[in-house]
């Protein structure tokens, strides 16, 4: 098989696998699958409701079809499964979108297809939990009559600077042939290049730790804000000095949330302890990133009370729901935890988020997003998204949203130490 005889199927179309399909829609034929029917449609009339794909990128992958239709896929005989991969209530993984993948393409495998996954896991998930589905569901042979590769996702949603093109690109495959067509077959659409891994293993190993450092750098920065807040130093002005120093690096305290920094770690812990062994690092990094809505809240809570603000239904607007900044999406953000927290006071909330569709909010917080700010009703405001339209509102007019005495926590330093009364 060469890289001009590749018939391609993406499936799952969210914001790593549709970016994909864009990209190779435009020089090759490209199945995008995914069983989302409303989904589909949307697509087929250029909308992406991710807001990652516009409707003219979606125009110019003229070789890219839509569809929810599993016969689409028969012609395919290279497949990209790029599904969630999230954890379940217990922390744990959760492999089912993965799985239900995996015996979606098995049903319609032939001999010499390829199967590369972009999902998301811990070393070893793609041969030895993957694997046995295709070849359960197919009845062929792994390595002889099918094969594998893995090419972790690297998208930054909300992010228009770095892209899928310009993003460098980690393949790999099951075998030195396999691993070589991969590799070309990325760096058709990825400008920048791609690093060929020795195999699958260590691909997945380098995507799950990638996060799992930022987690830990995180973790650590959010620690030295609860330190800091204790010594009555701003947290801001520490690393901005710390910062003059040329290896020192820049990352901020706050929420943890989304589907990689707050998820990842999981994932690689969970191996870990089938192993039989305990990561101790890892776990403590999270469980500390976890609590942090806990603490935002108590320290909120406390200052509404140094300031003689009754805590009990007090109006309280929330500004950013969504998990990162210029981003639409809400799942598995950290500003949910912040909120169950004020909601066992007995807070009265509003939300605003321009980003967020609000019959998404609606669903998680039984409660719309607002479209209008009204002026002088807030006892208090969170600025837990740093959206860019929050920057272009500036401090004076966040102000005029409150009551003459209140409490405005800035969890993302957007404005300086002196124009808000609380910080991280």
């Amino acid at each position: 098989m060469n890289i001009k005889s590749l018939r391609l199927g993406i499936i799952g179309l969210g914001y790593v696998g549709l970016p994909l399909a864009v990209e190779f829609g435009k020089i090759r034929r490209t199945i995008g699958f995914d069983l989302n029917i409303k989904r589909i449609k949307e697509l087929q009339s250029g909308i992406d409701q991710t807001l990652e794909i516009n409707k003219k990128e979606i125009k110019n992958s003229k070789n890219l079809i839509f569809t929810n239709n599993i016969n689409d896929l028969k012609s395919v005989n290279c497949y990209i499964i790029a599904v969630p991969t999230p954890i379940n209530k217990y922390k744990k993984p959760d492999l089912s979108n993965l799985f239900s993948a995996s015996k979606l393409v098995g049903n319609i495998l032939k001999k010499g297809d390829i199967v590369i996954y972009e999902s998301t896991v811990y070393p070893g998930c793609t041969e030895e939990d993957c694997v046995p589905i295709l070849e359960k569901f197919s009845k062929l042979r792994y390595n002889k009559e099918f094969f594998c590769g893995y090419s972790p996702e690297r998208i930054n949603p909300g992010d228009k600077k770095h892209k899928i093109t310009n993003i460098k690109k980690i393949t790999s495959g099951s075998t030195y042939n396999i691993s070589k067509i991969v590799d070309k077959l990325y760096k058709k659409i990825v400008t920048v290049g791609t690093y060929k891994a020795p195999s699958i293993k260590v691909a997945e190993a380098a995507k799950v730790i990638e996060n799992t450092q930022r987690d830990l750098n995180i973790a650590l920065i959010n620690e030295l804000s609860i330190l800091f807040k204790k010594m009555n130093i701003d947290t801001e002005d520490v690393l901005k000095a710390a910062e003059s120093k040329w290896n020192f690096l820049p990352f901020r305290p706050g929420l943890v949330g989304g589907h990689c920094i707050g998820v990842d770690p999981y994932y690689l812990t969970h191996k870990a302890k089938n192993i039989n062994y305990n990561p101790t690092i890892i776990l403590a990094g999270r469980k500390l990133n976890d609590r942090m809505s806990l603490y935002v809240a108590n320290q909120f809570l406390k200052t509404l009370n140094k300031k003689s603000i009754k805590i009990q239904g007090s109006r309280i607007l929330i500004m950013g729901l969504s998990f990162k900044e210029n981003c639409p999406d809400l799942r598995n953000s950290g500003v949910t935890n912040l909120i169950k927290q004020l909601k066992k006071h007995e807070c009265n909330l509003d939300f605003y988020d321009p980003w967020a569709d609000r019959n998404e909010v609606k669903k998680l917080y039984k409660k719309f997003s607002l479209k209008k700010l009204r002026y002088k009703i807030y006892d208090g405001i969170i600025i837990a998204v740093a959206h860019k339209q929050f920057k272009k509102m500036g401090i004076e007019n966040i102000s005029k949203l409150c009551k003459k005495k209140n409490v405005i926590y800035d969890l993302k330093y957007i404005f300086s130490s002196n124009q808000t009364n609380l910080r991280l």
